[in-house]
């Protein structure tokens, strides 16, 4: 008796790409793609497109429609992630209150589960990166903003209405910076690799003397990258900048272990590309944080292993868990 293959899709919804995975059930990767999103085009276009695409590399990679038993989504908030809608993203202005799940449900005949993007990506890491073999974990992904995911006692962490571990919205200065969120001063407003860049740019525009001054004017703007070059290369700002960034990410971590005493606190997304030069003086300003009482060596600070397949992994991994 030959038995059924089990696979499973995974997919991540970006408001400029859609990468879309297919799994086996022991989580090997059978084949994967990426799409323009097209958002501008909306919603049912776009769903369309993505079932096209899960139809054709079906077919062309041995795998067939018949053998896909589940698909999972992450996808940016907010959203009703229980009822599998979309509500509002800022990086898809044409979907209002879609019902994503429902829509690929009807066009595939498969069980659609819809998770936060940053939540999959947790997910990903959990069950294939610096995750595995361990229960409790928090991740954070450092970008234009800074998502969050929690793994308490080995299942994600949602909350009422799947919006909980909004982590970067952790207000972490009363009063503080404007946040896009609309709140003052939210951990993102200060350490995201935009705001990190953002923080320079209005340092030099108040009159501070750096060597950056001459990228911004040459390019227009500063990026992380360019701060965390910048440190490398002696320029005081940069030093500045980026202390004030990893004291606020310390002081995430901080929170994070008051409120699920996590046995590690990963980083993933963009920004840790600055390597060594960030993860330690996150590490440093969390000793300095930390209650003494506390034996801070129970919790690792480390970097994401997983990569920008994070996100299909673990909306693949959700999926199964249907």
């Amino acid at each position: 008796m030959v038995m059924e293959n089990k696979n499973y899709i995974g997919i991540d919804f970006g408001g400029t790409n859609i990468k879309i995975g297919c799994f086996s059930a022991d989580m090997k990767l059978l084949w994967k793609t990426s799409i323009p999103t097209d958002a501008q085009m909306g919603p049912a276009a776009v769903i369309d497109r993505i079932v096209e695409i899960i139809k054709e590399m079906a077919g062309k990679k041995n795998t067939s429609l018949e053998t896909i038993k589940a698909v999972g989504i992450g996808a940016p908030g907010p959203a009703k992630y229980t009822e599998g809608i979309i509500i509002q993203c800022a990086n898809l202005p044409k979907f209002t209150n879609v019902p994503i799940s429902k829509m690929l449900k009807e066009k595939l005949g498969k069980p659609v589960i819809l998770d936060n993007d940053a939540n999959a990506a947790c997910y990903g890491e959990f069950v294939a990166g610096t995750g595995k073999n361990i229960k409790n974990m928090v991740f954070f992904t450092l970008g234009t903003g800074i998502g969050g995911g929690v793994i308490s006692d080995g299942k994600l962490l949602r909350g009422s209405d799947g919006n909980a571990a909004e982590l970067g919205h952790i207000i972490v200065q009363i009063n503080g910076r404007l946040c896009t969120c609309g709140q003052h001063g939210c951990a993102e407003a200060y350490a995201s690799a935009s705001n990190t860049a953002k923080r320079a740019v209005e340092a030099i525009e108040a009159g501070a003397e750096s060597s950056l001054k001459e990228v911004l004017k040459k390019n227009g703007q500063i990026t992380s990258k360019d701060v965390y070059e910048y440190l490398a290369k002696g320029d005081e700002l940069a030093k500045k900048i980026t202390d004030e960034t990893a004291e606020v990410l310390a002081v995430l971590c901080v929170n994070a272990l008051h409120f699920t005493e996590p046995e590690k606190i990963v980083f993933a997304g963009g920004m840790i590309a600055a390597g060594d030069i960030l993860l330690d003086r996150i590490k440093y300003y969390f000793k300095q944080h930390i209650w003494k009482i506390k034996q801070e060596d129970n919790v690792e600070i480390c970097f994401a292993t997983v990569g920008e397949d994070a996100g299909i992994i673990g909306a693949a991994a959700l999926a199964k868990e249907l």
